[in-house]
């Protein structure tokens, strides 16, 4: 049931969708070229405030107009999904950003010209959606699929059931891609920290070995890079609940950036980096150092390839991975040519790394920041 702030986040963005509109067709009346303006979500337009500690994006914009050959379509794109948008908030429902792309997929009159082809063509038109009339993509009704599962010492409210994290067997609370206070909200909990860990599998070891109820902490994975619900969920917990966060992910450039984005947003998303980063976040590993410390065979090792070295050079290049500790960090594993998943450490034993690695990585602070 949708709650009186539902309603109000919704004619608000209502408003905002129709203001955009509107703007367009008062160009038309002048006799104006239509156009809209849609904030630049590049590197280049984005900045590192080192006192927030966060990634922020900047105020270039990209003008697109409708008699512009090579912006035409993405300015047709744009309304498509803005009225789809409307379509859904007049109505009080939400749909997945994949039905989005059915609904807002069709072939143009008597062409063989489709508006979008794949969804990988709409996706980002959300996005720019989102940033043109500054509202979120839960504020425009959509949502993705589930990803990632939670377990530990909570209970928590999704829509109105109460539901304990303590109970979920060997499978897990699914996170919805919606995790804003008017869906889920915290009730009684003895977490002391939250452990995000980079996968499924990883995660289901240290479910399997109740480290969560071991340890008191909360258990997350968001299978691979996390996405915005996982992303929000352990922001939301690091600021209400006041829980520091622990990051457990490969030690690649891939896993590397993955604890960044965590920690102080991404590139794309940079304007959503106040909902969604953790300044706070620790590194646990896997440390380009940790092989040696804990005596991991030669064999366990990857070999990198010219992608990850050239994955090196670009982050090594990003303000925000300019601490000594962190250049340490990639220039050794340039420097070693190796790399390490995380299960690389079951070669000391099935549960080495629930029993002997993390505890120890945390007893002696063995973290980054």
């Amino acid at each position: 049931m949708a709650t009186r702030k539902d309603s109000a986040i919704a004619e608000q963005t209502l408003a905002k969708i129709e203001k955009l509109a509107l703007g367009v067709v008062s160009e038309v009346k002048r006799k104006k070229h239509p156009r809209l303006e849609v904030p630049l979500r590049t590197l280049s337009n984005v900045h590192f405030n080192a006192r927030r500690k966060i990634i922020e994006l900047g105020k270039d914009k990209q003008e697109r107009t409708f008699f512009n050959v090579s912006q035409a379509r993405k300015f047709m794109q744009t309304f498509l999904v803005a009225s789809a948008c409307k379509e859904l908030l007049e109505a009080g429902k939400t749909t997945s950003i994949r039905d989005l792309y059915y609904m807002t997929k069709h072939t143009l009159g008597d062409t063989k010209q489709n508006t979008f082809e794949e969804q990988d063509e709409s996706d980002p038109i959300i996005e720019d959606l989102e940033v043109t009339v500054d509202a979120l993509r839960e504020e425009l009704h959509l949502f993705a699929n589930r990803k990632g599962l939670m377990v530990g010492p909570m209970t928590i409210i999704d829509s109105g059931d109460t539901i304990d994290l303590r109970r979920q067997g060997s499978g897990g609370w699914g996170v919805p891609s919606i995790v804003e206070p008017e869906v889920i909200r915290f009730g009684k909990h003895e977490a002391k920290y939250v452990l995000l860990v980079e996968k499924e599998a990883v995660w289901s070891r240290f479910n399997e070995d109740k480290y969560w109820k071991k340890e008191s902490c909360m258990l997350i994975h968001g299978g691979g890079q996390p996405p915005r619900g996982v992303r929000r969920l352990v922001q939301r917990m690091a600021s209400e609940l006041k829980l520091p966060l622990y990051v457990l992910v490969d030690n690649d450039p891939w896993g590397f950036y993955i604890y960044s984005v965590i920690k102080q947003g991404s590139i794309n998303l940079a304007y959503e980096s106040m909902r969604m980063a953790v300044p706070g976040a620790r590194f646990v590993g896997i440390s380009s150092f940790d092989p040696e410390t804990y005596d991991l065979p030669a064999e366990v090792a990857i070999r990198m390839d010219d992608g990850d070295h050239k994955r090196i050079k670009q982050m090594l290049e990003y303000p925000w991975f300019q601490n000594k500790k962190w250049r340490r960090e990639l220039e050794a594993m340039a420097s070693n040519n190796k790399k390490y998943e995380i299960e690389a450490l079951s070669r000391r034993g099935i549960s080495f790394i629930t029993e002997e690695y993390l505890p120890r990585k945390l007893a002696e602070r063995d973290f980054l920041e």
